[in-house]
């Protein structure tokens, strides 16, 4: 699937509550949030964003950074039940974010979230490029 991550970021609106995950070498930070109201911008000798303001936080991410876009499934550190990430991944192929659905009691996601996500994959492919980002 070719197409540019801003095309990918609206269809990922659909995806209900998420867990949005950003680590650095010094700590991580998540913040749990519906993916909705972005916008974006270019600025100059920096990049292209998408942007997303919230009552708690503001969300940028530096698109012309992101060389991959993986799918993930895994097993829940607390409990037994199955995770479901997308990886946003740097020219290292580290993740610069991550989107982790987000349940509510351990296991249990918001109707149509986990066929949403599928439906992504399906689309787009385990693990794709980006076409360059375009405003």
């Amino acid at each position: 699937m070719t197409t540019t991550l801003k095309e990918f970021l609206t269809a990922c609106e659909n995806l209900g509550t998420l867990r949005l995950i950003v680590t650095s070498s010094g700590g991580v930070l998540e913040v749990r949030s519906k993916l909705e109201k972005l916008f974006y911008a270019e600025l100059p000798n920096k990049g292209k964003y998408a942007n997303m303001h919230t009552e708690n936080f503001e969300f940028h991410l530096n698109m012309d950074k992101i060389t991959q876009v993986k799918f993930e499934t895994g097993e829940a550190k607390r409990g037994n039940f199955t995770t479901y990430a997308i990886r946003f991944l740097d020219e290292k192929q580290e993740p610069a974010l991550s989107f982790f659905l987000q349940w509510g009691k351990p296991g249990e996601y918001e109707p149509g979230q986990v066929e949403n996500w599928q439906a992504l994959k399906d689309k787009y492919g385990e693990i794709w490029q980006p076409l360059p980002a375009e405003i």
